[in-house]
């Protein structure tokens, strides 16, 4: 095999265009491993794709492509300032090639290696070629992204140039993921002063290594982009991404093949591992496998988000408090959905104020999950010895939300005691609106390793819910469903006493948050200035609050936290 760096001159023309290539098919098969590696576990992600590397010749593949930082794990974030973790991973990528020495096996693995020169940062994320036992490549990817949640040029030395290398008769170029986000002709704004792809020695196939976090509707701007890509330079591309979750960011795969028009050869599976074997010489489908609805996308990342939290942190059992209300709900059926109904605890806190119906409303639900027994803990006894207590220093002053957040502060309380005592992780059952306008108690319902819905307005809570009972059968009650949605800590309280209706409040939030308007656009709608004011203005002081709540599985393109 022979790889070539990069030719400085006038752009190529890509003179190949005509052939397939040339008339002549490219026969050759092809593995995407799409793993779900664990950030610094080296080993067992080198032990992963030795499996996988095995069955794929065992399938007909000589050649293997990994994602990005496969070795590593992504993001792996400030463990890159560790030396000694940069060499273990060389010693281990060493290692995987000599234990594949004995396959007839090219195989490309991310991986995080040293500058090789003086100058710049010292390490760089590199995809690297493995053959006969050696590592016979190395590339360096070129575009380091710094926005969302990206902050890759902290760490890295970008490259600096092109790779191709030849496997079977076949050109490849190799790219890692943001190297092909910035074409000139695709994008109406470019982050990056060059292209990679612009003048870059022919290929016949655009490899791409990548960790791309989801959110929701992302997978068909991907294969639209690499799509075009592909029609532009008349060329196949394989885009190979992750499969898993790391704290708030889910990655989900579905990694693709497409021909050189740009379509749709094969795609791997969503929110889960795969081994897809893809042969060069065969033909788009005739019709688009299709992509998920936002439903289904919202439904996949947030189980396989509550999994690998629990799965990687060590942890096999959930604890979640229910109130009765939707939040709740849903959040205990992505749970048991994720670590199985046996596995997860719901615990009812009724106060003086809670309502029957919530009540039962939660004994259905865990009925209808199958979980756990429940665990019934009333608070009025607690509530009482904290006025006691309290009283000397309050002076009889009215009660108001001093009182109503110690209830939801006794809570959090209580579900932490819980979770200590069982060795389980609390889950924290907010959404994306309450969480954007502080309506939610600090150290109260807002406790929890990890906040599971916190990326869905109530709108899309409600959407998700209707979903999951259409499409698993009953399973949140319909009263959940109906009633107007409260807290519950004072008597006739709804939620709409303190906020717009959510359908309206969701509208205003998501062009402030997400779409960055300012309040002329939001007037521009119809809502009026007072509402408009009142609402960027809860927003704003909210912020101390976020900043000290659990972590928010993104599955959106704007979500609070990282």
């Amino acid at each position: 095999m022979t790889f070539a760096l990069s030719q400085k001159g006038d752009r190529i023309l890509f003179p190949w265009k005509t052939r397939e290539n040339g008339g002549r098919k490219l026969s050759l098969r092809c593995a995407i491993i799409q793993n779900n590696p664990k950030v610094g576990d080296i080993t067992g992600n080198c032990l992963k794709i030795e499996s996988a590397a095995r069955m794929a010749v065992a399938q007909g593949a000589t050649l293997a492509v990994c994602q990005e930082m496969s070795i590593i794990g992504y993001p792996p974030r400030d463990l890159l300032q560790y030396n000694f973790l940069i060499e273990e991973a060389n010693e281990a990528v060493a290692e995987l090639a000599g234990r594949l020495a004995d396959l007839d096996l090219t195989l490309i693995v991310g991986s995080v290696d040293f500058n090789p020169s003086i100058h710049g940062r010292s390490i760089q994320n590199v995809a690297l070629i493995l053959e006969r036992g050696q590592i016979t490549g190395r590339y360096a990817k070129r575009l380091l992204p710094t926005y969302d949640v990206f902050d890759e040029a902290r760490y890295f030395e970008p490259g600096t140039a092109p790779l191709t290398f030849a496997h079977k008769g076949v050109k490849f170029a190799l790219t890692i993921c943001e190297d092909i986000w910035n074409d000139f002709s695709y994008f109406e704004k470019s982050l990056y002063p060059i292209d990679p792809l612009t003048n870059h020695p022919p290929f016949d196939v655009l490899l791409n290594l990548s960790a791309s976090p989801f959110y929701v509707g992302k997978q068909r701007l991907r294969e639209e982009m690499v799509g075009f890509l592909a029609k532009k330079y008349s060329v196949q591309a394989v885009y190979v991404n992750q499969a898993g979750a790391d704290d708030e960011l889910v990655f989900d795969g579905r990694s693709f093949h497409v021909d050189r028009n740009g379509k749709l050869i094969n795609r791997a599976k969503a929110f889960e591992e795969d081994l897809l074997m893809i042969d060069f010489d065969q033909k788009a489908a005739a019709t688009d496998a299709g992509f998920l609805s936002p439903q289904q996308e919202f439904w996949g990342a947030l189980v396989l988000g509550v999994r690998d939290y629990c799965r990687k942190n060590g942890l096999g059992s959930v604890v979640l408090g229910l109130s009765g209300g939707i939040d709740s709900a849903l959040t205990a059926a992505i749970a048991a959905e994720a670590v199985g109904p046996s596995n997860v605890t719901g615990i009812l806190m009724p106060s003086p104020h809670s309502s029957d119906h919530s009540l039962n409303d939660a004994l259905e639900l865990i009925k209808n999950l199958s979980l756990r027994p429940a665990q019934i803990l009333h608070i009025r006894e607690v509530m009482e010895s904290f006025d006691r207590t309290l009283a000397p220093v309050f002076q009889a002053r009215p009660k108001d939300t001093t009182e109503e957040n110690i209830q939801a502060r006794i809570r959090g309380t209580l579900l932490m005691a819980v979770a200590n005592k069982f060795g389980s992780i609390l889950l924290t059952t907010g959404n994306k609106s309450e969480i954007a306008v502080g309506y939610c108690t600090i150290y109260g319902d807002m406790c929890g390793a990890l906040a599971v819905i916190g990326d869905l307005y109530k709108t899309e809570v409600f959407k998700l819910a209707a979903w999951l009972n259409q499409t698993k059968g009953p399973t949140i009650p319909i009263s959940t469903l109906t009633k107007p949605p409260s807290a519950e800590l004072r008597p006739n309280q709804v939620d709409q006493d303190s906020l717009p209706p959510y359908d309206q409040l969701d509208e205003i939030l998501k062009m402030l948050v997400e779409d960055r308007q300012g309040p002329a656009a939001l007037e521009l709608k119809g809502y009026s200035p007072e509402l408009v004011r009142k609402v960027a203005n809860l927003v704003r002081i909210a912020e101390f609050k976020r900043r000290q709540g659990a972590p928010v599985i993104k599955v959106t393109e704007q979500a609070f936290g990282v």
